[in-house]
């Protein structure tokens, strides 16, 4: 791996994974979109089933999470954590995070499901961005 990007860097792409999140959510659209690229691509794969997408494109993806957000009742917390780089260079990284969803609904809480994000995130003129996520989850959620 390299060791290119500085430790500002390096915040600032963990506080991406971290916006990301926070924006879906509390369903502030618009930063959700500003954390993919116009060309980003995200696939899901769920307990090891066959792969969903990739769905393409900013709008691709942003019609795939608004959809999931409409049939929703529960409010969500994505969290993600254990954050590490599997590669870094100038501009760009792969970055490995666990997530953990929970949804809360009538008064309960409870873990719908865990899993895994590999991400590839790039630099632009807007910041770090997401170009390219893939999702495993260990069970249907």
């Amino acid at each position: 791996m390299s060791n290119e990007l500085e430790v500002s860097e390096r915040l600032a792409i963990f506080e991406l994974l971290s916006r990301a999140a926070y924006a879906l959510d509390e369903r502030e659209l618009e930063m959700l979109a500003n954390s993919f690229t116009e060309d980003a691509s995200f696939s899901m794969r769920i307990a090891g089933g066959d792969l969903a997408g990739p769905f393409e494109g900013r709008e691709g993806i942003m019609e795939l999470m608004t959809g999931a957000m409409a049939q929703q009742t529960d409010k969500r917390r994505h969290v993600v954590s254990n954050e590490f780089f599997t590669e870094a260079g100038a501009g760009r990284a792969s970055v490995v995070s666990n997530l953990t969803l929970i949804s809360t609904e009538d008064g309960e809480t409870r873990l719908l499901t865990a899993g895994v994000y590999h991400d590839e995130v790039v630099k632009t003129a807007a910041g770090w961005q997401l170009s390219r996520r893939h999702l495993d989850l260990d069970r249907p959620y």
